[in-house]
């Protein structure tokens, strides 16, 4: 988990960078795409447009990252449905990496040590939630699979 100290780190930076929220997304995925060029294919939409929903999600989820218990049910919805788009475990951390070096980017300075451990451990809770949503949704259909089988 993480500390009320880290998630203030992660809304107070947050703050700086959400006025060039939609350049900074558009960033990110020319960061995530270096790192992955196969990544590429999973992505129908146009690049500012899917810029734009990630602006809007991070959104969300920076604001409600002090109330993980709220939030959780969303994580776990968005888990699910990247995991229909063909995300896999290790692509968890090829989006952190591009995440915290578009952070690094826009924050310049002030993306401090301490700053950079908040979202290390804001993201880690994001990543794990989401993939353990999916490795459930994987576990209840395997159960099903076997009680059709039996009967």
């Amino acid at each position: 988990m993480f500390t009320s100290q880290q998630v203030g780190l992660v809304q107070q930076s947050f703050e700086l960078i959400e006025p060039i929220i939609d350049d900074a997304a558009v960033l990110f995925y020319g960061r995530l795409f270096e790192i992955d060029p196969s990544l590429q294919r999973m992505f129908q939409k146009p690049r500012r447009e899917q810029a734009r929903l990630l602006a809007q999600t991070l959104t969300v989820v920076v604001k409600g990252i002090g109330r993980p218990a709220q939030l959780r049910g969303a994580v776990e919805a968005l888990g699910r449905r990247h995991a229909g788009y063909g995300v896999r475990d290790e692509h968890y951390a090829v989006v952190g990496e591009a995440l915290l070096w578009t952070l690094e980017a826009g924050l310049k300075d002030k993306f401090t040590p301490e700053v950079r451990d908040a979202w290390v451990a804001a993201y880690s809770w994001l990543a794990f939630t989401m993939q353990q949503a999916v490795a459930s949704a994987g576990k209840e259909v395997r159960q099903q699979e076997g009680a059709v089988s039996a009967a």
